[in-house]
């Protein structure tokens, strides 16, 4: 049974689908793969209905997003709104309507509530508002949750709810436009050290907390909750430890072995002030927690980017 029902990835051909697809490749699952690189646009209701009904999976993946960093969150939030929302609306009703077995839902840590919290548990996660810069994405995800929550309610229909932090790795976006603050930063310090420019600008104070998966830790979690029991109420998933930006430009600066100065723009926004997750629940219900630590993932990035863009 473990390895016999067919599974479809949603956004199999993204940065954290393609590592899903890897996973279930090498342990010989069936599945299929969704995304609009291959033709299939999942905003489109009839051609989402049409593929399920077409390869009739037994489990989901939903890991197809339209998301950036602070500033392409800040300039693109419609669109983040209308292609995220409409993709989850579209993934869990085609699921429904084909008797899905298990759909597995991530949800973004921005998610959780933008205060002063210092450990992020489940239990927090509708005690309070969203932090303004990460508003649209954190909704649309609750509202993904929201989604759940009534289809099992009404069909019946089995969920496990997944909340991770930002992911990085190779493969991830690298353009200062879409990546995240881990991305944005390696691709900075290897063109400063390349150019030889004798300063880097980082957005922000240096001073907010961040908690960082490694892509192919997230990718394995999400491949294990196949085989976990299905759970509306969200489960944690990280490494349950956090770094500042300060700390992380710092990190990435020594391992790229770049010489030169670090200035931080405290014009630019921060975003929410600390974010980590408490996993304790996480590690109790999938025996295991993610393995690979900040350096470890960094410098498999940084080997994998520099082979990739020589």
């Amino acid at each position: 049974m473990r390895h016999k029902q067919k599974v479809l990835v949603a956004g199999g051909t993204g940065f954290l689908g393609k590592r899903i697809v890897r996973i279930l490749e090498k342990r010989k699952i069936p599945h299929v793969i969704a995304s609009k690189s291959l033709g299939i646009d999942l905003r489109n209701f009839k051609q989402t209905l049409n593929f399920f009904e077409l390869h009739k999976p037994a489990i989901v993946i939903h890991a197809a997003a339209f998301i950036g960093g602070i500033k392409f969150g800040l300039d693109h939030e419609g669109e983040i709104y209308f292609n995220n929302i409409i993709m989850s609306t579209n993934l869990i009703e085609a699921a429904r309507i084909t008797n899905v077995k298990k759909f597995i839902s991530p949800i973004a840590n921005c998610s959780y509530p933008g205060t002063k919290i210092k450990i992020l548990k489940e239990t927090d996660f509708w005690n309070g508002p969203l932090h303004e810069s990460v508003l649209v994405y954190g909704l649309v995800r609750k509202a993904q949750w929201a989604q759940t929550w009534a289809y099992h309610n009404q069909y019946k229909m089995n969920f496990i709810n997944l909340i991770l932090p930002n992911m990085y790795g190779p493969g991830d976006y690298f353009d200062p436009l879409r990546s995240h603050a881990l991305g944005a930063l390696l691709r900075k310090f290897i063109e400063a050290k390349n150019e030889n420019t004798p300063e880097v600008t980082v957005w922000g104070s240096g001073k907010p907390v961040r908690e960082w998966l490694y892509v192919d830790d997230g990718a394995l979690a999400l491949v294990k909750a196949i085989n976990i029991h299905s759970s509306l109420e969200p489960i944690n998933i990280g490494i349950g430890k956090g770094i500042s930006i300060r700390k992380l430009a710092h990190t990435v600066r020594r391992l790229v072995e770049y010489r030169g100065k670090i200035v931080f723009d405290k014009s630019k926004p921060d975003g929410a002030p600390y974010k980590v997750m408490d996993i304790t629940k996480g590690k109790k219900i999938f025996r295991w927690q993610p393995t690979i630590g900040i350096e470890e993932g960094i410098k498999k990035t940084y080997d994998w980017y520099t082979k990739n863009n020589s």
